[in-house]
């Protein structure tokens, strides 16, 4: 994420730009107007190889061009910030903009493309994509040289137009051209220097979450080998499904919410004691549950509410909670499952919920159940570290347990964050009134 001091260097980045892009073009314009107007025009065709055709066609080019990446700014800020496919499209605009630019000014400006570079880095969210717009970007600006170019092309020089003023003229314009390209190179500095603070700023706070969930994480670990040991027959290792999936749900909402309070005690402490309140009333509800899971081995929201209220619920508490975005989506629209596979529904998505959060330290989890030919496929999938080498854990063999007992298979990836694909063969019911 972007912070306040960023956001400042990215308009002030964009608007040396925009004004070093149009001040060139005004300038050609305007000294082409002064020389035809003094009548100097065939002694400084003279002097310099070439000169623009048109000055009036550059201008409205470069504005042109420059108000696309206005634009592709505003669209990045405000409608694509979290769409990948947009901020890759206009951000491939920028580029071709940088080019069109550069190629309209005869190659006398390529600092533009700085600001193509810092961008592709700050919004790019693929490191290939972004390692590719980086390396376009070095090679066009290496190699799109006024220097290099003009060796041989004949392309006219904006040097040679500021040539043709008196000296103390002659020596502000210079000055001033040199100086907005070396602010261009200074500021695209600064903004790579920010970006790389703020990335060890967040890599700084994961690895603290990561340790103050790890205490938890060990404990979890140790009751579940415990349990395991202490499944004897197949009732009991119902039970200790159900407790480990109603407890290490609980722990882990109570776990990201402590942390959240230690995080803004200091600032603000009425905010904290709101949050522990939630804190507060989650370990209730799930002693509760735990309780009503060794008496009846059915969780208490399924008993309060019916499967897709008791799902709400449990996204919203988990919303509240522990600060992580959570989406349930269905197009199965008021039907009715038998307990038991209203059971194991729900527990896939309260395991999936909490592995992602205690597991993946995921901040987005998506869930999704669809109807297809008698079939519920059901989805938990979130944006964690993901798991290339799955090992069966507790919660995975108990998952697969569970739906092999309704006659259905469950799958598990972990390349890109972490996906839990269940597949229920469904008695459907009847409808709800």
């Amino acid at each position: 994420m972007k912070n306040r001091y960023m956001h400042l260097i990215q308009i002030l980045f964009l608007g040396i730009n925009v004004f070093s892009v149009a001040g060139i073009c005004g300038f050609l314009y305007f000294t082409t107007l002064k020389i035809c107007k003094e009548d100097n025009g065939r002694r400084f065709i003279g002097q310099v190889e070439a000169i623009p055709q048109y000055p009036q066609t550059i201008c409205v080019a470069c504005g042109f061009f420059l108000a696309i990446l206005i634009m592709d700014m505003i669209l990045r800020e405000h409608r694509f910030l979290e769409n990948s496919r947009g901020i890759a499209v206009t951000l491939g605009m920028d580029f071709l903009c940088s080019l069109g630019i550069i190629y309209v000014l005869d190659f006398n400006y390529n600092s533009v493309l700085l600001l193509v570079a810092a961008n592709a880095v700050v919004y790019m969210k693929d490191r290939r994509w972004t390692f590719a717009m980086l390396s376009a970007s070095a090679v066009v600006f290496l190699v799109a040289d006024y220097d290099l170019i003009s060796v041989t092309y004949n392309l006219y020089s904006v040097q040679n137009y500021i040539r043709y003023y008196g000296g103390t003229v002659q020596q502000f314009l210079l000055g001033t051209y040199h100086i907005l390209i070396s602010a261009n190179i200074l500021i695209f500095i600064l903004y790579c220097v920010n970006i790389i603070l703020s990335q060890s700023h967040a890599i700084e706070e994961a690895r603290q979450r990561s340790e103050n969930l790890q205490t938890v994480n060990d404990q979890l670990m140790q009751y579940n080998k415990m349990t395991e040991k202490m499944a004897a027959t197949r009732e009991r290792n119902r039970m200790a499904r159900e407790i480990h999936d109603t407890l290490g749900h609980t722990l882990t909402g109570i776990s990201a919410g402590v942390d959240a309070c230690m995080a803004i005690i200091d600032e603000n402490p009425e905010r904290t004691k709101m949050q522990l309140e939630l804190v507060s009333k989650a370990a209730r509800g799930g002693i509760k549950d735990v309780r009503r899971s060794v008496s009846e081995l059915r969780t208490d929201a399924l008993e309060r509410f019916k499967l897709e209220k008791a799902i709400q619920e449990m996204v919203s508490e988990i919303n509240s909670l522990a600060g992580v975005e959570v989406s349930f989506e269905s197009n199965v629209t008021y039907l009715k499952f038998s307990e038991d596979e209203e059971n194991v529904i729900y527990r896939i998505i309260q395991e999936g919920i909490t592995n992602a959060i205690r597991h993946g330290h995921a901040d987005r989890i998506r869930i999704t159940a669809e109807k297809k030919d008698g079939i519920l496929e059901l989805k938990v999938k979130d944006n964690g570290i993901g798991c290339k080498d799955i090992q069966k854990g507790f919660g995975t063999k108990h998952m697969k347990e569970r739906v092999g007992m309704l006659g259905g298979t469950i799958s598990f990836s972990g390349e890109d964050g972490f996906l839990i694909d269940a597949q229920i063969p469904i008695r459907w019911g009847e409808e709800y009134d």
